[in-house]
């Protein structure tokens, strides 16, 4: 299992890459929910998603009791559960408050690691949240160490750079699949290719780390019948392509059963052949060709270079991150070492000119340090 450090948190806090959502969980018997989340940690998962159904949480509970300070849980402000623990959607106060102190108490614990201003698409969801006093209460608590950081759920990019805009958020979960990303997706598909890839740049920049929901596009992705792009990805290739977006900390796809979980773990064992989506390329050419999505697929460089990396780091310094220009000045092979010989092109599924690029590259970082 890779681990990821939160940017803004201790050095305790480091993410598993796959997580766990819990929002399909909740018609599952308790004891398999205990079950799969024990099987789940052992496996080295140690991030979970809570926005689920008011069932899942004594279960849920009872399976972190004896490793509480080893796991993560994110929970939403925002979404609420009722009488007969059914999810919805609330924008009252009161009702907030109070099934917060209830997710605690059936939780049995005292704190959790990330409190969520719940579902922001829109400029008035937020403007809501402010205006009932739902921020501040989150704040307050985090105050008192009873939520450790402040986050927030989105499918918009231009609400996500608001709220970001404030400096107080740590963490985002964001829907990232390549449906999504390529504009082949339905309405939670929200902004252009550049507009959700710039959001995921700003994040990696500016230390907000992203959680990952949606990477399959609720299974449609997985069928060549129901996939927008009429082929098939697996569960691992989509899966390492949410991982390897910029900003992204851990993927949190839902599990039902422990038969969901055994095919998620298939991704630690998987070889970079099963993990290589490159395939996207050949699918998605009317809008991001000549764009450079890191996939390494050009890799090996005769070079040594790591031409995805490179990229990375000069999207990133483009967009003002000096400590992605500083990663990129630590590389011990740099664009400079291009040789020209046009491998990378053959091979790259997205027809990016990465000779021109690390020439281009190069002149970037050279100038910059002159």
């Amino acid at each position: 299992m890779e681990y990821r450090k939160l940017p803004k948190g201790n050095e305790n806090e480091k993410f598993s890459v796959l997580g766990l959502g819990m929002g399909g969980i909740g018609k599952t018997p308790p004891d398999e929910i205990e079950a799969i989340l024990r099987k789940a940690i052992d496996n080295g998962i140690n991030f979970f998603d809570l926005c689920t159904a008011g069932a899942t949480y004594a279960p849920v509970g009872r399976a972190i009791s004896d490793c509480r300070d080893k796991v993560f849980l994110q929970v939403h402000f925002g979404a609420v559960y009722d009488e007969n623990g059914e999810y919805g959607w609330c924008r009252d106060f009161d009702t907030i408050k109070n099934t917060f102190l209830w997710e605690l108490e059936t939780l049995g614990t005292d704190y959790v690691d990330f409190g969520f201003l719940h579902c922001v698409d829109e400029d008035e969801d937020y403007d809501k949240l402010c205006e009932i006093g739902v921020l501040d209460y989150i704040k307050e608590l985090k105050d008192k160490g009873i939520v450790r950081h402040i986050g927030f759920s989105s499918h918009t990019p231009s609400v996500a750079n608001r709220i970001i805009d404030t400096g107080l958020v740590d963490m985002m979960m964001f829907s990232i699949n390549p449906a999504y990303d390529f504009e082949k997706g339905d309405e939670y598909g929200i902004g252009s290719v550049k507009e959700r890839f710039d959001l995921f740049k700003r994040c990696e920049r500016e230390g907000v780390g992203i959680s990952v929901m949606k990477p399959f596009f609720a299974g449609q992705l997985l069928s060549e019948e129901q996939s927008p792009f009429g082929a098939a990805l697996t569960h691992t290739q989509c899966l390492q392509y949410a991982i390897d977006r910029p900003g992204v900390l851990t993927v949190v796809p839902g599990v039902q059963t422990m038969e969901h979980l055994d095919t998620l773990l298939e991704f630690l064992t998987a070889t970079d052949e099963e993990k290589d989506y490159s395939v996207i390329g050949t699918f998605t050419a009317d809008t991001v060709t000549g764009t450079c999505v890191y996939c390494n697929h050009c890799q090996p460089c005769p070079a040594g270079i790591d031409i995805g990396l490179v990229n990375k780091y000069y999207d990133l310094a483009l967009a003002g991150d000096t400590i992605a220009a500083n990663h990129y000045t630590k590389l011990s092979v740099k664009a400079d070492a291009c040789l020209k010989c046009g491998h990378c092109e053959s091979r790259c599924p997205f027809g990016v000119k990465q000779e021109s690029r690390m020439t281009e590259i190069e002149k970037y970082f050279t100038a910059d340090n002159s």
